[in-house]
């Protein structure tokens, strides 16, 4: 039997970094398998497939035919090798603001409440500790929104940075933050929840997702 051409995806259903892949292939209708790795009981991100990234902290999502790598790393590479449509717009500052968004969210919110870091501060303070990290940054992300965003994060077309921004958010929920102060952020939000490869991708809607999750 010939070997599937599909790319393979390791994930988590709740990992951002895998539910940011993962709609980056829904844009591009790229077809891929999904193995999933549990992050809690398949001993984390640092030791799911025995290939850790530095300290493990972006171990996944990992997509084959590409050695281990960040989020963003892959989204670009699929960026490159499938540009249509495209995830960085052509103007070379709205591509930079994109990439600075992405940034800001990937790797100044997000890593502050990953699983890994909330187990360092005691499970009584995992709560307070993921809500000040996240409002945080949202609070300079909300400024940032305000000068770049049109009916996206940047401009009128989907980028890299809403990618990067729905999981988030999802997050911020998750952890019970007030959301109130950030109209610009919710505005976003609820635009890119109604389109389909945001929708498909969701955690609850994952072959690993628990059943009391699914929607």
């Amino acid at each position: 039997m010939a070997e599937s051409s599909k790319p393979v995806l390791y994930s988590y259903f709740r990992s951002s970094c895998s539910w940011r892949v993962r709609i980056a292939l829904a844009l591009k209708g790229i077809d891929y398998e999904t193995v999933p790795i549990n992050l809690v009981k398949d001993g984390g991100q640092q030791g799911a497939w025995g290939r850790p990234l530095g300290s493990g902290a972006f171990s996944l999502p990992r997509l084959t035919s590409l050695p281990p790598c960040a989020q963003l790393a892959i989204i670009e590479y699929v960026e490159e090798t499938r540009p249509a449509p495209r995830l960085l717009p052509q103007d070379p500052k709205k591509r930079a603001a994109v990439r600075m968004i992405s940034e800001l969210i990937a790797s100044g919110i997000q890593p502050l409440q990953n699983l890994s870091l909330l187990k360092q501060v005691g499970q009584e303070n995992q709560l307070a500790w993921a809500q000040k990290a996240i409002t945080s940054g949202f609070n300079a992300l909300e400024k940032t929104l305000r000068s770049t965003s049109g009916k996206f994060c940047v401009g009128d077309e989907v980028s890299m940075a809403d990618l990067c921004l729905a999981p988030q958010v999802a997050n911020a929920e998750r952890y019970k933050v007030d959301l109130t102060p950030y109209p610009t952020i919710g505005r976003i939000n609820k635009t890119l929840l109604a389109m389909e490869a945001f929708r498909v991708t969701h955690p609850c809607r994952q072959p690993d997702t628990p059943p009391e999750l699914r929607a």
